[in-house]
């Protein structure tokens, strides 16, 4: 397991309080480059392969091992289950609320997966008990003012977004792309009506959190329309094997720096029996300064899913009170 170091703390020194936990100085640290988790999302129109694309994508990432389908498109994912050797575990959900999005991302982490796919993030947006379908459940309380419903559900989004992006492993998303029919010429010179995908069916502006962002097309094309990744940039494949031409390059510029800090160092160190508050408190400005907080996982206690953040106050708190 990898050692912790020294969190490193700027400005004065102040006695531990009530919120010390937000009460940490600003610190900037030489910039380095670290191996990484991929995070990345396919979005496309209806029969345009993303799923298929998808699923040999986070087979290339985990190495032909065994990954984790979170599953929201009623056992698409695994009609494609053996072709090409591909095997994975899947969770089939019924029900599209972003909480329990994380909750199955805690699962997933607790279980050891080292490579997560949502097939499809768009549910949890407008599917049943979504994102959209919570604003309706709340507005209630404010007058049936949609707008001030979004009060209660945008922190529900964030922590959903925040719960991806920290997971301790790759993970790669499928949405689906609002569909417009357009006509197109085709080779004949008639004009013929086709599917064309628009914005993802997500919040607006999702994309920006990815490393990668494809879009596939009925002719199963995929077109990056943004990469972090230099040998994806600006990338047109036709008929995508998401094995070599994205997960080998993509997994050759992730690797490509100084080992990180495993995540389940600081969750070790915060469930570690003999924690302290001080120790608890140090740990916690290590994961901050990592970015690391929004690590998903298991409570030890109930079984409930909470991340590093909330967990190492919890702790924290109560050993303090008890002291």
């Amino acid at each position: 397991m990898s050692q912790l170091g020294q969190p490193v703390r700027a400005g004065r020194q102040q006695q531990q309080s009530s919120n010390e936990y937000d009460e940490g100085g600003f610190t900037f640290r030489p910039a380095t480059k670290e191996q990484a988790k991929a995070r990345i999302a396919i979005q496309g129109v209806s029969g345009s392969g993303k799923t298929w694309t998808s699923l040999a994508l986070a087979n290339g990432l985990s190495g032909g091992k065994r990954f984790a389908v979170i599953d929201t498109e009623r056992g698409a994912a695994s009609k494609y289950v053996g072709i090409n050797g591909i095997q994975f575990d899947v969770l089939q959900m019924q029900r599209f609320d972003p909480r329990d999005l994380v909750k199955a991302l805690a699962a997933a982490a607790q279980a050891g997966y080292e490579v997560v796919l949502v097939d499809s993030l768009s549910h949890y947006w407008k599917g049943t008990d979504g994102a959209l379908d919570q604003v309706e459940k709340h507005k209630g309380k404010y007058g049936n003012n949609s707008f001030a419903g979004w009060k209660d559900v945008t922190p529900m989004q964030n922590d959903m977004i925040d719960a991806l992006l920290s997971y301790p492993g790759h993970v790669v998303v499928t949405m689906r792309s609002h569909t417009e029919w357009v006509l197109q010429e085709n080779e004949r010179g008639r004009k013929e009506p086709v599917a064309m995908g628009m914005r993802a069916e997500q919040r607006k502006g999702v994309e920006y959190e990815f490393d990668v962002v494809g879009a596939m097309d009925v002719t199963n094309t995929l077109k990056i329309l943004k990469s972090r990744c230099p040998a994806l940039h600006n990338q047109t494949l036709e008929r995508p094997d998401g094995d070599t031409d994205i997960a080998k390059p993509l997994l050759e510029w992730l690797n490509d720096g100084a080992e990180p800090i495993d995540p389940t160092a600081w969750v070790d160190a915060a469930t570690a029996a003999d924690a302290t508050a001080d120790s608890l408190l140090a740990t916690y400005r290590e994961a901050e300064a990592h970015g690391a907080l929004a690590t998903p996982f298991l409570h030890p206690a109930s079984g409930e899913p909470t991340n590093l953040g909330d967990f190492i106050k919890e702790r924290g708190t109560a050993l303090k009170n008890a002291a």
